[in-house]
């Protein structure tokens, strides 16, 4: 009998777990989703930036910047939409990132330092830059830490800096400088170029792409070691969107993609120098108004950008509808006799007839390109075709495919266009000799003229002094001289 009931209770117990393992195995709590998966179920990429030339900012086609291009690559690339959330300064992206219901990412120039690692982790670096101290170039130059003694000093707040500084004070006491969360990079540049400040510190690429709109700012010295730009994400999130950035950033690298990138926005920032880029601000102002609303009717008539019009026209004639070259061409688009005949111009030196008939011809060179360039590259091409002509053009397209490059790509292509002025190479080519390097820096400067009209016509800017005292005065008419034909 005992043996018969301790057989009964064995059998008991047994079903009491059979019955309750599976119970308190349902009481486990269910894995969270990683961070990664959570932005794949939302269907969309929060990335967090500043507004500035070097990261993001609106112009009338749209949003563009550095890091918007390669923040949108990266939401392509997990198949997922990208949502741009503006942050008004520094601490205010921090918090956002650290606080935000939904995972984000931070995509703003921002660089490594020691005072972000309690904030965040970083992503594989994908662009170097070096800190730099800027002065007014009407001041003594400075020329190491010690020589920030006794200035007016202001940076952004909880910028790397600002970092900076804070160190060099426990070295120099007495150094003394502000921190401002109520500016952007391109007010402390603006601040050095009128005075309001002596002294200021950016990154080399925000002043590369600033410089042309402040003629008095300049580099007094690097302070430190180049640095590396990154993304980052909040110090609590988990590894897993991290480390898929790091496996985009990898990809782009490898791929050429962020070389391209990198050519796109900085590859032609310096071109024109001090001079030029003053040049340029002078007569932004003083002759753009004459002619703005023609290159704006023509391009919307065309199909074109007026502000690349406006930047060709530039580059051809610097704004002057009189100008004759040694070879022939004339007006502010310096068309040839032909080319003015082709696109209906009868008077060259009429400027809205001259802005017509250019901006009718680039439409035309612009149509007549393989359809396997696509943009930006084949606006690039374009330009290209318009300087040394198309067949010149598919000659360093040969080039590039014979060398392993991708001739649809303006990065690689510009590389054999020099190569035409060469004996060795021009004589392998359909239509010879070129002066080849002529195009290529033609594009590089209409690539930088272009840039400098879209950011200074974007909305946001409508209330600068740029805006107000240069673009938008009223048109001065004026009647153009008749143009005497001369043989070509």
């Amino acid at each position: 009998m005992l043996i018969q009931i301790k057989c009964q209770a064995r059998r008991a117990i047994c079903l009491l777990l059979i019955v309750c393992i599976p119970l308190i195995a349902g009481c486990e709590e269910t894995p969270q989703p990683t961070a990664l998966e959570r932005v794949r179920d939302a269907g969309v990429l929060h990335v967090i930036t500043r507004n500035s030339p070097a990261t993001y900012f609106q112009d009338k086609n749209g949003e563009t910047g550095f890091e918007y291009e390669l923040s949108k690559l990266f939401a392509e690339y997990l198949g997922v939409e990208l949502q741009i959330e503006m942050a008004d300064n520094l601490d205010d992206l921090f918090t956002r990132l650290n606080k935000s219901d939904a995972i984000a990412l931070a995509a703003a120039g921002l660089v490594e330092s020691p005072g972000r690692q309690e904030q965040a982790r970083f992503s594989h670096p994908y662009l170097e830059v070096t800190p730099q101290v800027i002065y007014h170039k009407d001041q003594r130059r400075p020329s190491q830490p010690r020589d920030l003694l006794g200035k007016r000093i202001m940076v952004l707040k909880g910028s790397s800096h600002a970092e900076q500084l804070a160190a060099l004070k426990l070295e120099m006491p007495e150094l003394e400088y502000e921190e401002s969360d109520a500016v952007e990079v391109n007010d402390l540049l603006r601040m050095v170029d009128e005075g309001v400040i002596d002294l200021t510190l950016v990154d080399s690429n925000e002043l590369a792409m600033n410089q042309v709109y402040f003629p008095n700012v300049r580099v007094a010295f690097d302070l430190g070691k180049p640095t590396n730009v990154v993304w980052m994400v909040a110090a609590t999130d988990d590894d897993s969107l991290l480390a898929e950035a790091n496996k985009f950033l990898d990809q782009v690298s490898q791929n050429g993609t962020l070389q391209r990138l990198k050519q796109r926005f900085y590859g032609h920032v310096d071109q024109l120098g001090y001079v030029g880029a003053y040049t340029f601000a002078r007569h932004l102002q003083q002759r753009l108004p004459r002619y703005e609303q023609q290159f704006r009717k023509s391009a919307q008539e065309h199909g074109v950008d007026w502000r690349l019009m406006a930047a060709l026209g530039y580059q051809e004639s610097l704004w002057q509808p009189e100008v004759t070259s040694k070879t022939g061409v004339r007006g502010l688009m310096m068309l040839t006799q032909r080319t003015a005949q082709a696109m209906g111009v009868a008077n060259r030196l009429d400027p809205m007839q001259s802005i017509h008939g250019g901006s009718k011809y680039f439409a035309h060179v612009k149509e007549s390109l393989p359809g396997s360039i696509q943009e930006p590259d084949r606006t690039w091409f374009a330009l290209a075709a318009y300087n040394v002509g198309g067949g010149h053009l598919e000659d360093a397209r040969i080039l590039a495919q014979k060398e392993g490059l991708n001739p649809d790509k303006w990065l690689d292509v510009k590389k054999m266009l020099p190569r035409l002025a060469q004996k060795k190479w021009y004589t392998q080519t359909k239509y010879g000799y070129a002066r080849g390097g002529e195009p290529v820096h033609f594009v590089n400067n209409i690539r930088r003229y272009y840039d400098i009209l879209s950011w200074a016509t974007q909305p946001q800017l409508e209330s600068n002094q740029l805006a107000d005292n240069s673009l938008h005065k009223p048109a001065i008419n004026k009647t153009p001289p008749k143009e005497e034909l001369a043989p070509m």
